[in-house]
């Protein structure tokens, strides 16, 4: 007589011997209620079918998930470690099949949004705040960057989409674009700077002091320094050149210089301490704006409903802009 093969408990294994999702919720059944009848009855077959299935269970675990007594049965130590744990996993399966009815509807996954700094502020921070509320489920990442990297960042596929400009590297041909609007600059500096004592502030007085900008060939940079150049004005003679907003306040907190920044950023700081904000908008330049910016997508993009649904609100909400704002301020 051929030796019987050692019994395998592993999942696979019981697959393998017929153990089924019926099965256990049937022993979830009976422990809760304490009868195999009852616990037929609750999930609808009859008593008959729910012992044949408990018989094919314990084949398949190899083990005795239960005992009669006279007014029932009692699930054995095997019995009860089953069902604690196929009530863990039907639980889980049950909500992964939410969160999948969910992902399908848009209502619940990951956006990636890439962004410039102003319409970060602007347009992104207030959607995901918004968004927050009805869609909770819904998770955003957020890159804030130059159009350039940003752009790189849409082909390579690390966002989904971004608000920015079009340079050399994007061919207009691979993306959608839809036009927002310009983007007004500021000039800022500390508040108790030398230039906030004067009754009336030129940019030629400006031009005196350091100046914080973006490095070479930043958009906004371009855009200041031509329009220094337009109106008569020599560029900055002592320039620090970064693009981190935080180096920019911490070198504006301790020293003299003025710094450029899109409207929307020089508004909220001021605005986040009220009258006794650090920061001041210098009175000058009022007209100085980079090019247009726009919301950018590939072409070949095949977005998730989730997505689908946020770009469904943001293009709402630029929709909107002009309606809701007289005098709406776009960002960088």
């Amino acid at each position: 007589m051929a030796p019987s093969k050692p019994f395998d408990p592993s999942p696979a294994a019981m697959i393998q011997r017929g153990l089924r999702l019926p099965q256990l919720r049937l022993l979830i059944a009976v422990a809760d209620i304490g009868q195999i009848s009852g616990a037929a009855a609750h999930i609808g077959m009859t008593q008959p079918a729910a012992s044949r299935m408990l018989t094919e269970l314990e084949r398949a675990t190899g083990a005795t998930l239960y005992e009669r007594h006279p007014r029932g049965v009692v699930l054995t130590d095997a019995g009860h470690l089953l069902a604690r744990r196929a009530r863990t996993a039907l639980n889980d399966l049950e909500t992964a099949f939410d969160e999948m009815q969910m992902l399908a509807q848009g209502a619940g996954g990951l956006v990636r949004i890439g962004t410039v700094t102003g319409p970060g502020l602007e347009l992104v921070l207030p959607l995901i705040r918004d968004m927050r509320v009805t869609y909770p489920d819904i998770n955003f990442e957020v890159l804030v960057d130059t159009s350039d990297v940003l752009a790189d960042a849409l082909f390579a596929r690390r966002i989904d989409f971004y608000i920015g400009r079009t340079l050399s590297n994007v061919s207009p041909r691979d993306v959608t674009m839809t036009t927002i609007g310009i983007e007004p600059v500021a000039l800022i500096v500390r508040s108790n700077h030398p230039l906030m004592r004067r009754p009336k502030v030129t940019l030629a007085d400006t031009l005196v002091f350091d100046w914080v900008m973006q490095a070479p060939g930043g958009l906004l940079r371009l855009a200041v320094e031509a329009y220094l150049t337009e109106h008569g004005h020599p560029l900055p003679s002592r320039t620090l050149s970064t693009s981190s907003l935080l180096l920019t306040l911490g070198m504006i907190s301790d020293t003299d210089v003025v710094a450029p920044v899109a409207r929307s950023v020089a508004d909220i700081l001021v605005a986040r301490d009220g009258m006794n904000s650090a920061i001041s908008i210098l009175d000058v330049g009022h007209d100085m704006a980079v090019s247009p910016y726009a919301l950018i997508c590939r072409r070949d993009s095949d977005n998730t409903p989730v997505v689908t649904r946020v770009l469904r609100m943001l293009h709402h909400r630029i929709g909107t802009r002009g309606k809701t704002d007289e005098s709406p301020r776009p960002s960088r």
